[in-house]
């Protein structure tokens, strides 16, 4: 297949909703712009992707994505620089990962030129919806799901690739605490942990809904085998600060092979920054909050991009963080967000222009 931007049919809306928009107060991912690219599986191959008006999707009530969960999808986002160019952060990281996690649930992947092409024909046609107010951005939502029919437990035989844009403002405001989880898992091994299916992100509303009702924000997940390790935060990677050093832990069959993550440890390479990328104990921290040697603890994703925390419980105790005037977390988001906004250089070729 050879699918270019010229190829890709484009219908217009009608009317625009842009001017109904307040982009000063943009909540996060509940404002959606006037279009979305459409490309549907069937008969064995992808089709031809469309850029349609912004619109309902109509399913059979046999879909299998109702009863069997078949559903994968990304997260990244667009940013207009002060030239009103429009820029993306590693996206072909999303498209590789879009499909590791199609390929774990037994759905078919992606061409590449239908997820960049269509994406940058998508960002062209809706390109003043990229909002420029500082700590906003457009975040796009690339997912899969299937759409062929049956009740039948089987993979289906047809799906649909959809990608959704929503200006947004930050994710989140403040510093978050959160709650080290002793019960229960949010993958295991062998599972799909690692993979960005939607399934993964249901199991973890009720235990967080546990953690909010103790007066937390967030949940800290453990391993699954004895909640003996650190792992994730929240829908995020984690990283901890113990003394100078960065420590985040090795992904897995568990862990999500985030991109913020990955360049997260990039940056701090570059900036001598000590890091390691090993398993971290729930005990190993805890011992660091009592010494005085744990310094920082921040969630790492593309919503966010990094989420400070504030303070932890576990075993019915909580610890507070120090409240430090110069951090790696504000360092290291304004790193990212400089590249990504094209306030600065980027030494690691990371930004791509559409």
């Amino acid at each position: 297949m050879n699918t270019l931007m010229s190829d890709i049919k484009i219908t217009k809306t009608k009317t625009t909703k842009i001017h109904d928009v307040d982009f000063d107060n943009l909540n996060f991912g509940r404002t959606f712009s006037d279009h979305m690219l459409v490309c549907d599986f069937k008969d064995g191959k992808w089709q031809s992707p469309e850029i349609v008006p912004y619109q309902a999707i109509v399913l059979d009530p046999s879909a299998k994505i109702f009863h069997y969960g078949q559903s994968v999808f990304e997260g990244l986002k667009a940013y207009k620089d002060t030239d009103d160019s429009v820029w993306l952060f590693r996206p072909l990281e999303n498209f590789k990962r879009l499909n590791i996690s199609a390929k774990r649930l037994a759905m078919p992947e992606l061409p590449e030129e239908i997820f960049m092409d269509g994406l940058k024909a998508l960002l062209k046609v809706d390109s003043e919806w990229i909002p420029k107010k500082e700590g906003s951005s457009l975040y796009i939502r690339p997912f899969i799901f299937a759409s062929g029919n049956g009740f039948h437990a089987s993979p289906a035989d047809e799906y649909k690739f959809v990608i959704a844009l929503a200006p947004s403002g930050a994710y989140f405001s403040g510093n978050v605490k959160v709650l080290i989880e002793e019960t229960y898992s949010r993958s295991a091994n062998g599972g799909v942990g690692f993979a960005k299916a939607g399934g993964n992100y249901a199991g973890q509303f009720y235990p967080t809904q546990l953690a909010v009702e103790k007066g937390y924000q967030q949940v800290i997940w453990t391993d699954d085998t004895n909640h003996e390790y650190i792992e994730e935060a929240g829908a995020m990677n984690i990283f901890i600060r113990i003394n100078d050093t960065l420590i985040t832990g090795p992904t897995s069959d568990r862990i999500l092979d985030g991109i913020t993550r990955k360049s997260i440890i990039d940056i701090a390479k570059a900036e001598g920054i000590p890091v390691e990328v090993r398993k971290i104990t729930v005990t190993e921290v805890v011992n660091a909050a009592k010494d005085g040697s744990l310094k920082e603890m921040f969630g790492a994703g593309t919503a966010a991009v990094v989420s400070p925390i504030s303070g932890f419980g576990y075993k019915g105790i909580d610890y507070d963080l120090p409240e430090l005037k110069e951090t790696y977390a504000a360092f290291i988001k304004k790193y990212i967000t400089d590249i990504q906004t094209n306030k600065s250089e980027d030494p690691f070729g990371w930004r791509v222009k559409v």
